[in-house]
Order: C-alpha cells, then structure tokens, then sequence
C-alpha cells in the first residue's frame, strides 16, 4: 500500500486533520482530489476548501468514509461512539483506520465498527503544524506490517514516527502528545524571567524561543545525551550552575515527571468514557 493510490478520509479536520492534510499535500504524497474532510461548521468547511481546492469537503462522514482506503478518526474522544456507530454500515472489511483518539484503544474501536478492521492508534503533537510533529503509533490485533507502513507515511509527513506497545501509548499521551503544553510554558515563564530583570518583552520573547528550539535541535541533531550537553555550559562557579541549583532546590524534574503522570492518568480515564454520548461531529 502507498499513500499516492489511497483515498482518505479525516473525520474532524481540526488543527490535527489539517495539519495532516497539509503535510500530506505540501510533500506531493497524496493530491487534494483524494481527499475527503469533514468538519462540523460551515465556516469551517469553507476555509478548508479555500486552503486545499479539489478536495472534498463536507459535514456528511458517512459520504466522507464511504469507498475510503483510509478514515482517520480525529473528532474528540467523546464523540466516537456517535461518529464511530454512523460510519460503522459505510466502512469496509479492508479499510484501515487510523485514530488520533486520546484513550481510546484498538479493541474499542475494532468492536465499535463491528468487524475485523485493521486499527492503527496514534497519538500525534500539534508541531506537526509546522511539519515538527512527534507521533507513536501503534497497530490492533489486525494491522499486518503493511497498514502500520501506510500509517507511518502519514504522519512522516508532518515529522518523526516512533512505534510503541498499546499498552505504553496513555505514557505517549502523556509526555508527547501534552508536551507541547510545558515548553509553551516554559518560553512564556523564560520570557518573563527576561522582561524581570529588564528586557524588553518582545526580545526576551525572541531570545527565549530561539534558545528552547536551539537546544531541542542540537540534541536533535547530535543525538548526544542533554546532560552532557548540559555540562559542556556548566563552568565551575558560573551562572549556569547557579540557575541549575535554584532550578534543582525548587523540583524541576519532580514538577515534569509528575506533569507527564498526570496527564498518562488521564488518558487512561477517557477510555472508560468512551460510552457517554456526545452530538456528531
């Protein structure tokens, strides 16, 4: 299977499902006309057919899914019963389904469409906006090796692929999928440490936003351990080391470990909200 013979259906073409589209169409890997979208607003719809012409935009998912290779499920959580029950006569045996679900499991949705159908659960970042995207995926008891292949030339599209367990994905959740919450934060926070100690907030802004991505690609790029990375601007007696020490006495790490298992419990609690009804998308 290749992305360029496929006919996909994003159901909830939100920021995710357009990020996805717009990777897909930048990087030539699928054409607009073997696209269908849907949203739920009008205005929604027009603005998505304005940005990608020849693609199909509508708010009728079943007329989105039907003859689909591919349905990628992007609506919220607590709406997949309803999308998941008005699809289910319209997909087919050898459709692959692709969900962006946080919590909802492979089984879950497999039973949901009353078949056999070969489910691939991710968990995708909203970097993926600007082609930086973080996605693991993992694959249902009936994804073979060439579904997770089309799954990952999706979201390769938009940036990296790692595969991991289902069991492990509430983690993904958790530190990837929310992250993006923490280092907006965290420029946010830098960005007033600047504007305190007199900078103006415009430059500290810049400044703070260009450090966190220069260090993200530096470890990026060289694969060396942060810590060591860390060390190399750690002198003896400096600046650094006396940040790194007020940074440590306040539990930085504590504050993120326990960030990232907050957010992994949650993603495990709206699986078991899944049954609660909620309008179609």
């Amino acid at each position: 299977m290749t992305l360029a013979t496929q006919t996909l259906a994003i159901i909830g073409a939100g920021n995710i499902g357009r990020a996805l589209i717009g990777g897909l169409v930048r990087g030539g890997h699928l054409e607009p006309n073997n696209i269908r979208a849907t949203r739920r607003r009008p205005d929604a719809l027009s603005a998505l057919g304005e940005n990608f012409p020849g693609m199909v935009c509508t708010s009728d998912n079943t007329r989105a899914v039907r003859d689909a290779s591919i349905v990628v499920l992007a609506v919220k959580p607590l709406s997949a019963p309803h999308v998941l029950s008005e699809i289910r006569p319209h997909i087919g045996t050898d459709t692959l389904i692709v969900s962006v679900l946080a919590g909802l499991t492979t089984r879950a949705i497999a039973q949901a469409l009353g078949g056999e159908h070969p489910v691939v659960r991710s968990m995708p970042n909203t970097p993926m906006i600007v082609d930086q995207g973080a996605t693991a995926i993992t694959g249902g008891a009936f994804a073979r090796t060439r579904h997770m292949e089309v799954a990952r030339h999706l979201f390769e599209a938009v940036g990296k692929v790692e595969y991991v367990p289902e069991q492990l994905m509430d983690a993904v959740t958790g530190l990837s999928g929310s992250g993006p919450a923490y280092v907006y934060m965290l420029i946010e926070a830098l960005t007033d440490a600047g504007v305190k100690q007199g900078l103006q907030r415009t430059v500290a802004f810049r400044l703070a936003t260009q450090t966190v991505l220069g260090a993200a690609t530096l470890v990026s790029r060289t694969g060396r351990h942060p810590a060591i990375l860390r060390d190399e601007v750690t002198t003896p007696g400096g600046t650094a080391i006396a940040a790194i020490a007020e940074l440590e006495s306040h539990g930085l790490r504590t504050m993120f470990i326990n960030a990232v298992a907050t957010a992994t419990r949650r993603s495990a609690q709206l699986s078991g909200m899944v049954g609660r009804p909620e309008p179609a998308l």
